[in-house]
Parts: C-alpha cells; structure tokens; sequence
C-alpha cells in the first residue's frame, strides 16, 4: 500500500531527482497545501516497516525530502530512485 503512496507522491510532486552518493539520495517536490503531512506521514510509517531509511523533509519552495539508507540497502535506495524519476520525466 506504501508504494501506490509513493508512486502517486512521486507522480504529483518529484521536481528533481538527485543522489548525493551511493546511500544518500534527494528528491525535490513541489510544495502544495497538506503536502509536508502527508510526506512526513508517509516517511514515520515506512520508517516504522522499514527502519533502515532514514528521511529528512526541508519545508520550503521546494520541500525537499532526503533519504539515507545504510550500504548494505543502497539497492532498496536505487530502486526508490527510479521509480521517483519515472514520473520526473528522468530529470536528475
């Protein structure tokens, strides 16, 4: 359920896509009202799952929301990347 929350995250937001090194990486979004809620709503609760990301949500124009992942995960962070530059249009 998660990922269909990401993806339509990703398909509404995602302004730029940016790895900053191998466990780190930087997404871009364009900010809308409620948008920094449901952000932060939805990083607790993957975080809850999944405790090995580790996200950081800059309010603002733009938000921009980075996440580190341990090395031995860079792979689950690789795989979150493409799909944010999917709906980007690829734009890094």
């Amino acid at each position: 359920m998660r990922l269909a929350e990401f993806d339509a995250l990703f398909a509404a937001a995602v302004r730029g896509v940016r790895r900053d090194g191998p466990t780190e990486l930087a997404l871009t979004l364009a900010p809308a009202p409620g948008r920094a809620d449901l952000v932060r709503d939805l990083t607790r609760r993957e975080t809850e799952c999944c405790s090995f990301f580790t996200f950081r949500l800059e309010d603002g124009d733009p938000l921009r929301l980075h996440v580190t992942v341990p090395p031995a995960h860079t792979d689950v962070l690789d795989a979150l990347a493409e799909r944010a530059r999917r709906p980007a249009g690829g734009r890094a």
